[in-house]
């Protein structure tokens, strides 16, 4: 019962204009058949730097993400905290760097939910991608691919 109304909410608002999820500054209809501009921070083997572009796992996985939307990835290298600053201020869309899942960043951004899990001397780490805040359409659809892939 509870699902039907959902729908027909959904149905209603995607009627009258309103998408679903939000994507308030139309961050995936640029994306899409665009560039997704990404912000990466050193932390090997997640991100690592050499010459030319972040390589590593993330910077893989966002390269697979946005070829699947026809996008190319433009690259802004730099610490966390320039890097989150510039997803707040809208001009990243995601920031990767091997961000677990108690990130202090995440009152600055989206996070994702885990899409790998590490062991290490301490636990176990959840790692997670930072998208900006309120682009719920981009984190639906960064979520669904890494879910995709984690099942691979």
């Amino acid at each position: 019962m509870a699902f039907a109304g959902v729908a027909l909410l959904v149905g209603a608002l995607t009627g009258c204009g309103v998408s679903v999820p939000a994507d308030p500054h139309g961050t995936m209809d640029r994306v899409q058949n665009g560039a997704l501009r990404a912000g990466a921070t050193e932390n090997p083997p997640w991100v690592e730097f050499g010459s030319g572009d972040p390589s590593g796992s993330e910077p893989e996985l966002l390269r697979e993400f946005a070829a699947g939307l026809g996008a190319d990835v433009e690259w802004t290298t730099g610490s966390e905290a320039e890097l989150v600053k510039a997803l707040e201020r809208g001009e990243l869309d995601v920031v990767v760097g091997g961000f677990v899942d108690d990130t202090p960043w995440m009152d600055m951004g989206a996070v994702t939910r885990p899409y790998a899990e590490q062991q290490t001397k301490h636990g176990p780490e959840k790692h997670v991608m930072i998208v900006r805040m309120g682009e719920n359409r981009l984190l639906t659809e960064l979520e669904t691919f890494l879910h995709e892939e984690g099942r691979r």
